[in-house]
Parts: structure tokens; sequence; C-alpha cells
């Protein structure tokens, strides 16, 4: 294989660190033929979002890269346009393709916040998400307690009777997601509902944490209840309060585990 150099923004040369060309081709087989720049994003969008790939590091030259990755040229460019769109890197004249700090990142693009969160530790991504939760959705909850149609209270009914028969923690995380997107649907606010695409991935891998780490992954079902009544009902300020109750135990579940496996 061959090694390769890069830089960083004085335009001095440093060795690249041990590793990266094998780590740069590692991952891409078979199983990526199908979809090559969209399986390079996803390598190398991983990467700089773990912090392996640091700010400000100068990416190899495009042959080199492409030689290590195992793709195209024309893979790799396509690749390195949608990570440029997302704002993990950025292409400049006599320098090459830099890696941008993370205050440059699209953080509300889905694949950057699956990412972040994927890299996060665990009890950092729990309080970061927590936070964006207790801005979002107690007034959701409200908005959809003034709003829901009959076929909206219909969908979050179905959703909340998965949840009560769910067999298993997998289960009980996709009816969850379905009752809270169901939420955000009643709002009748289009940008609210947009979002839920944007954060599905991350509330999913928020809740299938707290499933499994509960002695009970049923633990929440009562505040669910309380939240689908509220909204039933039509009070927004109980459904407010009941969904900063659902939060708040799920952040209290997940730090209590924490808390337990520390005194081990």
């Amino acid at each position: 294989m061959a090694s390769f150099r890069s830089g960083r923004d004085d335009g001095g040369a440093k060795p690249v660190r041990a590793g990266l060309a094998r780590r740069l081709r590692s991952g891409v087989g078979p199983t990526a033929a199908r979809n090559l720049h969209g399986h390079v994003v996803q390598l190398l969008g991983q990467r700089i979002v773990s912090g392996e790939l640091t700010p400000g590091e100068v990416l190899p030259p495009e042959a080199t890269m492409a030689e290590a990755m195992a793709v195209s040229r024309t893979s790799l460019r396509e690749a390195m346009k949608v990570l440029s769109a997302k704002g993990l890197v950025e292409a400049r004249p006599k320098v090459g393709t830099r890696v941008r700090d993370a205050r440059f990142w699209n953080q509300l693009d889905a694949d950057v916040l699956a990412w972040r969160c994927s890299s996060m530790p665990t009890m950092d991504f729990v309080e970061k998400l927590s936070e964006m939760r207790e801005i979002i959705e107690p007034a959701a909850a409200a908005g959809a307690a003034r709003r829901r149609t009959a076929a909206q209270l219909k969908r979050m009914q179905a959703a909340f009777d998965a949840m009560e028969a769910a067999p298993d923690p997998e289960s009980w995380t996709s009816a969850d997601l379905d009752f809270h997107e169901a939420i955000l649907a009643a709002t009748q606010n289009e940008l609210l509902i947009s979002l839920f695409s944007v954060i599905e991935t991350t509330l999913s891998s928020y809740f299938t944490m707290s499933a499994r780490t509960a002695s009970n992954f049923k633990y929440s079902l009562p505040q669910h209840r309380t939240v689908l009544l509220a909204i039933r009902d039509k009070d927004a300020a109980a459904a407010h309060k009941a969904m900063l109750k659902v939060i708040a135990d799920t952040r209290a579940n997940l730090s209590r585990k924490r808390s337990n496996d520390k005194g081990r």
C-alpha cells in the first residue's frame, strides 16, 4: 500500500499518523460496492466526527486516498462534495481538503447528528439530547393537545397500545418512536414535523439505551399514558408537564445506571 503525507493550515507537512492509510482502506469491501461514494461518506464522516481525523488536518491527495480506500477518484470526489455540504471538510487552493472545526458542521444534518451521538461519551449524549428534548417536546405536546384531530389521537393511541404490548426492548423502542412522531405530527407545525426526520436516529439510540438499561423496559409507560390522556382531553398545560416528566424519568434512569456501573 502506498504511504503518504498530510499537512496542516500553515502549509507545513507532517507524517500522516501511523496506520491512517490502513484505516482509510478498512471497511471498504464487497458490501460497499453498490454505493461506494455513500460508503466513503459514512467512513470519513464517522472518523471526522469522532476526532480520529482532527480539525485542521489536511487529507492526503485525491489519488492517494482513492488508492488507499480502494475506490475510484469519481466516487471519492462525490463523497467529498457531500462532506463539504455537511460542513465537515473544505477544499483550499494550494492546500488541499482540510477537516473543519466542529463549529462549522451542520449539526442538524441527520448523518452528522447520528455520528456525533454515536461517538459521544454516554452521559454527554444523554445530557445534550435531554436538554434538546426539554426545549422541543413539552411544547410539542402542548401544541398537539390544542390542535390534534381525532385521527391523530387515534394514531397516538395505536402507538401507545403497541408500547403496552411490546414483548422486548426493540419493539418498545419502535412503538415509542411512533408515539413521539405522532405527537409532533399533531402539532400541525410543518417545521416540527420535519424535525423528527432529523432526530429520529438519535432518538432511537436514546430510547434503546434507556430501555436496555432499565430493569423493566416499560417503566415509563404510565408517564406516556398521562401524556396521551392530556392530549386526548386537550389540556395543553397538563400535556406539557407530563412530557417533561417523561424526559426527566428517562434521564434519571440512564444516570442511575451509570452510577450503579461506577459503584461496581
